[in-house]
């Protein structure tokens, strides 16, 4: 089995900004996995909050033993096993000739409506962003300041119709989250994703949550789900967190059977990261994979995205 890596960097369609930072440009990892005659291929983001960079991903990458998806579970979840497991589960399908859903047992997954990210601006030009997207059904909204409740009131002016989910990538304090929640409701805001920081989110027992609240930093993958009792509604499952669709799928079906509602996420790559997530997505709560849209160019063969929503891959992107 021979395994590389490479470093490849996707510019985006404008700065994209949020509580901890603005970037211009999504840099990711590309796996390719080699038998021979079949190469199986994989992309990760790596992500500073989670103490990753592009040199200790990719290490880690290298220094893998890969023989098969089993070989994995030795390495802990995240960016770096995400793309290894996404390559092995692409060249499974390559080598059986079927499509990865069939390999997993899985329906034949459809499109999924996704969301569209508004970053973090002025009031001003979060309203223009809302009002340039808002034929779109379902807008998020980069927040996580103190001074948020103007933008979301100017975001909902310039998309009065269309459903808003609100991120604040744990910039909240529990007071400023207490005084903002009766406003989400009354602005229609359909779920808040992380509102305070993981290490304090034990403020949330207790809280009232008149807006379903979304565990995204507080959840990883399966160990994660006993912390989040009492605090949460939803689980937000990435790839680049749970270290890859084989534990993303399991996540899902743990997180339902004890009655969290899911959403499927994403970190800013390109269609490859987002292709196997499509399979987690389907008939989630919320999907945001909309990494691709935020690109201002993509893999060969992107993903399609249309009235519809983001459609699974096809077999020469991924799976």
């Amino acid at each position: 089995m021979q395994v590389s890596v490479t470093r490849d960097v996707f510019r985006l369609a404008q700065v994209f900004t949020i509580s901890r930072g603005s970037r211009t440009q999504a840099e990711v990892l590309t796996v390719r996995v080699r038998d021979g005659a079949h190469e199986g291929r994989g992309e990760c983001v790596p992500y500073a909050r989670y103490g990753e960079t592009l040199d200790s991903v990719a290490d880690q990458i290298e220094g893998a033993s890969v023989t098969d998806r089993a070989a994995l579970h030795e390495m802990p979840a995240g960016a770096a096993r995400n793309a290894l497991d996404c390559a092995l589960w692409d060249l499974e399908a390559k080598r059986a000739g079927r499509r990865v859903w069939d390999l997993a047992g899985l329906p034949a997954p459809g499109p999924e409506i996704t969301a569209y990210t508004l970053s973090l601006d002025t009031p001003g030009a979060m309203r223009a962003q809302a009002a340039k997207n808002a034929h779109r059904p379902l807008l998020k909204i980069k927040l996580g300041t103190p001074d948020d409740m103007d933008r979301l009131e100017a975001v909902r002016a310039g998309a009065p119709k269309s459903t808003i989910i609100v991120d604040a990538n744990e910039g909240w304090s529990a007071d400023i989250y207490a005084d903002l929640a009766p406003h989400l409701l009354r602005l229609g805001v359909a779920l808040v994703e992380q509102p305070l920081p993981a290490d304090a989110d034990d403020a949330l027992l207790g809280m009232d949550r008149p807006v379903p609240v979304c565990a995204d930093e507080s959840c990883h993958d399966r160990a994660s789900l006993a912390a989040l009792k009492g605090k949460y509604d939803v689980v937000n499952i990435k790839l680049d967190k749970t270290g890859g669709l084989t534990e993303a799928l399991e996540l899902r079906r743990a997180a339902l059977e004890q009655g969290y509602r899911v959403m499927v996420g994403c970190m800013i790559g390109s269609s490859l990261a987002m292709a196997p997530a499509t399979l987690v997505a389907q008939g989630a709560m919320v999907t945001d994979l909309d990494g691709p849209l935020l690109l201002a160019e993509d893999r060969d063969t992107p993903l399609t995205f249309d009235r519809a929503g983001v459609h699974p891959p096809a077999p020469d992107l991924w799976g």
